[in-house]
């Protein structure tokens, strides 16, 4: 297969590492090459199996629009966009394209998911809250993996506000905590990634999934087929 991964930042070279590893070809494109999503044309993105992204909100939103303008099967890692999903999940069925985007595409995180909401349709009566700290150059907040949490957890115990609380410190891959707190006890959960590479083979191994598939998902809907 061959893949274009889109951003040259810790997280996209790691993307383009994992896919090569894989015995896939990949071309990785930069935001100088790529300014207003001018490197997406329709005849370079046919000669592509998938496309990756990991870039930053703004530039995330131009790239899917051009792509799946042209029926592309895109992976989309990139958090903070999430207002404009309504009209890129239209624009990919209205073209026959795919899109699969997701907070997090680390499976550990992924069993974070399940077992948050778990807890909170267990503990009943307890106060929730959310701590998650990133690195320093992270730009949105609180982050998308929080903010999923915070849905799974709301929606598991109907009638709870879940507070987050972001910080941003140096180059901290991600952590993620979750707290329940009664009066008489705390429970908590807590994810830490000590490196990009379990959101990175994620996200390959989605865009592997895609390749022959038309529609749109969220990664927490799959990642159990893969």
């Amino acid at each position: 297969m061959l893949f274009m991964v889109l951003g040259r930042g810790k997280t996209g070279s790691l993307v383009a590492k994992v896919a090569s590893e894989r015995g896939h070809g990949v071309r990785v494109v930069g935001e100088e090459e790529n300014r207003n999503a001018a490197a997406l044309t329709a005849p370079v993105l046919a000669g592509f199996d998938a496309i990756i992204d990991f870039t930053t909100p703004e530039a995330a939103v131009q790239n899917m629009r051009a792509c799946l303008a042209t029926g592309a099967r895109m992976v989309v890692g990139t958090t903070g966009w999430y207002q404009h999903l309504d009209d890129m999940k239209a624009l990919a069925q209205r073209r026959g394209g795919a899109l699969l985007y997701g907070s997090n595409f680390s499976v550990g995180v992924q069993a974070l998911f399940k077992v948050a909401g778990e807890l909170a349709t267990a503990a009943h009566g307890y106060r929730f809250s959310i701590t998650e700290t990133h690195h320093a150059t992270k730009k949105d907040a609180p982050s998308g993996t929080a903010l999923t949490l915070k849905r799974i957890i709301e929606a598991a115990s109907p009638g709870i506000s879940v507070e987050i609380a972001s910080k941003r410190e140096g180059d901290v891959v991600g952590i993620h905590e979750v707290e329940a707190r009664s009066d008489n006890d705390v429970l908590a959960l807590k994810h830490e990634a000590h490196s990009r590479r379990g959101f990175a083979e994620g996200a390959v191994r989605a865009a592997e999934w895609i390749t022959v598939k038309t529609g749109y998902w969220d990664f927490e809907e799959i990642v159990g087929q893969l």
